[in-house]
Protein backbone atom coordinates (compact mmCIF):
# COMPACT_ATOMS: atom_id res chain seq x y z
CA UNK A 1 0.00 0.00 0.00
CA UNK A 2 1.21 3.80 -0.65
CA UNK A 3 2.02 6.30 2.45
CA UNK A 4 -1.09 8.33 1.12
CA UNK A 5 -3.68 5.58 2.90
CA UNK A 6 -2.39 5.91 6.38
CA UNK A 7 -2.12 9.74 6.39
CA UNK A 8 -5.49 10.37 7.86
CA UNK A 9 -5.19 9.62 11.62
CA UNK A 10 -8.76 7.66 11.86
CA UNK A 11 -10.30 5.60 14.30
CA UNK A 12 -8.45 4.46 17.93
CA UNK A 13 -5.01 4.28 17.58
CA UNK A 14 -3.72 0.24 17.40
CA UNK A 15 -0.48 0.97 19.87
CA UNK A 16 -0.51 -2.22 22.70
CA UNK A 17 2.39 -3.78 21.32
CA UNK A 18 2.12 -6.10 24.30
CA UNK A 19 -0.83 -7.80 22.22
CA UNK A 20 0.39 -7.56 18.99
CA UNK A 21 2.65 -9.84 17.24
CA UNK A 22 5.07 -9.25 14.97
CA UNK A 23 4.61 -5.50 15.29
CA UNK A 24 8.04 -3.99 13.43
CA UNK A 25 10.64 -2.11 15.28
CA UNK A 26 10.72 1.99 14.31
CA UNK A 27 13.04 2.80 11.54
CA UNK A 28 13.94 5.92 13.65
CA UNK A 29 16.54 5.07 16.36
CA UNK A 30 17.86 8.25 17.41
CA UNK A 31 15.74 11.30 18.43
CA UNK A 32 18.82 13.51 19.72
CA UNK A 33 21.46 15.06 17.79
CA UNK A 34 24.30 16.85 18.28
CA UNK A 35 25.54 18.63 21.36
CA UNK A 36 23.19 19.06 24.20
CA UNK A 37 25.08 21.10 26.05
CA UNK A 38 25.70 24.00 24.02
CA UNK A 39 24.98 27.69 24.98
CA UNK A 40 22.46 28.37 22.36
CA UNK A 41 20.29 31.47 21.48
CA UNK A 42 17.65 30.13 19.44
CA UNK A 43 15.52 27.67 18.72
CA UNK A 44 13.91 26.99 15.33
CA UNK A 45 10.69 24.83 15.50
CA UNK A 46 9.06 22.59 12.74
CA UNK A 47 5.15 22.80 13.13
CA UNK A 48 2.67 20.78 10.74
CA UNK A 49 -0.26 22.57 9.69
CA UNK A 50 -2.72 19.82 9.77
CA UNK A 51 -3.36 17.07 12.24
CA UNK A 52 -1.58 13.80 10.38
CA UNK A 53 -0.14 10.35 10.98
CA UNK A 54 3.82 10.62 9.91
CA UNK A 55 5.23 7.16 9.05
CA UNK A 56 8.46 5.95 10.79
CA UNK A 57 10.01 5.66 7.12
CA UNK A 58 9.23 9.58 6.98
CA UNK A 59 10.43 10.40 10.59
CA UNK A 60 13.76 8.75 9.52
CA UNK A 61 14.03 10.45 6.30
CA UNK A 62 13.50 13.94 7.81
CA UNK A 63 15.71 13.18 10.24
CA UNK A 64 18.76 12.35 8.58
CA UNK A 65 17.98 15.68 6.14
CA UNK A 66 17.67 17.81 8.30
CA UNK A 67 21.13 16.00 10.49
CA UNK A 68 22.80 15.90 7.34
CA UNK A 69 22.32 19.93 6.48
CA UNK A 70 23.24 21.25 9.59
CA UNK A 71 26.28 18.64 10.43
CA UNK A 72 27.62 20.23 7.09
CA UNK A 73 27.05 24.21 7.47
CA UNK A 74 27.27 24.27 11.29
CA UNK A 75 29.51 21.35 12.39
CA UNK A 76 28.50 18.81 14.78
CA UNK A 77 29.20 20.72 17.86
CA UNK A 78 26.89 24.18 16.50
CA UNK A 79 23.52 22.18 17.09
CA UNK A 80 21.09 20.67 19.16
CA UNK A 81 18.54 18.58 16.78
CA UNK A 82 15.85 16.86 18.62
CA UNK A 83 12.63 14.67 17.14
CA UNK A 84 9.34 15.52 19.05
CA UNK A 85 7.38 13.06 17.97
CA UNK A 86 7.58 9.10 18.13
CA UNK A 87 6.07 6.33 16.25
CA UNK A 88 3.52 4.73 18.24
CA UNK A 89 0.92 3.60 16.03
CA UNK A 90 0.82 0.18 14.52
CA UNK A 91 -0.04 0.30 10.56
CA UNK A 92 -2.08 -2.40 9.76
CA UNK A 93 -2.85 -4.01 5.77
CA UNK A 94 -4.64 -6.52 4.64
CA UNK A 95 -2.33 -8.08 1.70
CA UNK A 96 -4.28 -9.41 -1.12
CA UNK A 97 -2.51 -12.31 -3.26
CA UNK A 98 -1.85 -11.26 -6.88
CA UNK A 99 -1.52 -14.08 -9.05
CA UNK A 100 -4.07 -15.63 -12.06
CA UNK A 101 -6.66 -17.54 -9.22
CA UNK A 102 -6.50 -16.09 -6.62
CA UNK A 103 -9.97 -14.63 -6.47
CA UNK A 104 -10.85 -18.60 -6.28
CA UNK A 105 -8.45 -18.52 -2.61
CA UNK A 106 -9.29 -15.53 -1.52
CA UNK A 107 -12.40 -13.95 0.39
CA UNK A 108 -11.34 -10.41 -0.30
CA UNK A 109 -12.57 -7.73 2.55
CA UNK A 110 -14.66 -9.93 4.91
CA UNK A 111 -13.36 -10.23 8.26
CA UNK A 112 -10.40 -8.35 7.40
CA UNK A 113 -8.00 -7.49 10.20
CA UNK A 114 -4.48 -7.10 8.52
CA UNK A 115 -0.74 -7.69 9.42
CA UNK A 116 1.32 -5.11 11.21
CA UNK A 117 3.43 -3.38 8.56
CA UNK A 118 4.62 -0.49 9.84
CA UNK A 119 4.52 2.26 12.54
CA UNK A 120 3.05 5.98 12.44
CA UNK A 121 3.08 8.84 14.87
CA UNK A 122 -0.03 11.14 15.16
CA UNK A 123 0.97 14.63 15.39
CA UNK A 124 -1.66 17.32 16.50
CA UNK A 125 -1.64 20.63 14.05
CA UNK A 126 1.10 23.30 15.67
CA UNK A 127 2.42 21.10 17.68
CA UNK A 128 6.70 20.90 17.32
CA UNK A 129 7.48 17.84 15.39
CA UNK A 130 11.41 18.73 15.46
CA UNK A 131 13.22 21.39 17.27
CA UNK A 132 16.59 22.90 16.58
CA UNK A 133 18.59 24.82 19.37
CA UNK A 134 21.43 26.86 17.63
CA UNK A 135 23.61 30.09 17.88
CA UNK A 136 22.22 33.46 16.62
CA UNK A 137 24.24 32.81 13.51
CA UNK A 138 22.80 29.38 12.81
CA UNK A 139 19.62 30.25 12.81
CA UNK A 140 19.11 30.68 8.81
CA UNK A 141 20.94 27.48 8.06
CA UNK A 142 18.42 25.69 10.51
CA UNK A 143 15.60 27.10 8.73
CA UNK A 144 16.76 26.35 5.48
CA UNK A 145 17.62 22.77 6.83
CA UNK A 146 13.96 22.29 8.21
CA UNK A 147 12.53 23.57 4.68
CA UNK A 148 14.81 20.68 3.30
CA UNK A 149 13.13 18.18 6.37
CA UNK A 150 9.37 19.63 5.43
CA UNK A 151 9.47 18.34 2.29
CA UNK A 152 9.83 14.28 3.40
CA UNK A 153 6.34 14.95 5.50
CA UNK A 154 2.83 14.40 3.81
CA UNK A 155 1.39 17.77 5.15
CA UNK A 156 2.36 21.46 4.55
CA UNK A 157 4.32 22.55 7.69
CA UNK A 158 5.43 26.27 9.20
CA UNK A 159 8.87 27.30 10.53
CA UNK A 160 8.97 29.25 13.82
CA UNK A 161 11.97 30.67 15.78
CA UNK A 162 12.01 31.40 19.09
CA UNK A 163 14.49 33.12 21.40
CA UNK A 164 15.72 31.34 24.23
CA UNK A 165 17.34 34.36 26.08
CA UNK A 166 16.31 37.62 26.43
CA UNK A 167 18.75 39.89 25.12
CA UNK A 168 20.53 43.19 26.89
CA UNK A 169 20.46 46.50 25.14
Amino acid sequence: MKGKNYRRPEGMPYVRREYIHGAPQPKITKFTMGNPKGDYSYRVSLLPLKRVQVRHNALEALRVAVNKQLADKLGGENYYLRIKAYPHVVLRENKMMAFAGADRLQEGMRRDFGKAVGLAARVEAGKPLVEVEVKPEGVEIAKNALKVGASKLPTPCTIEITPLKTVQA
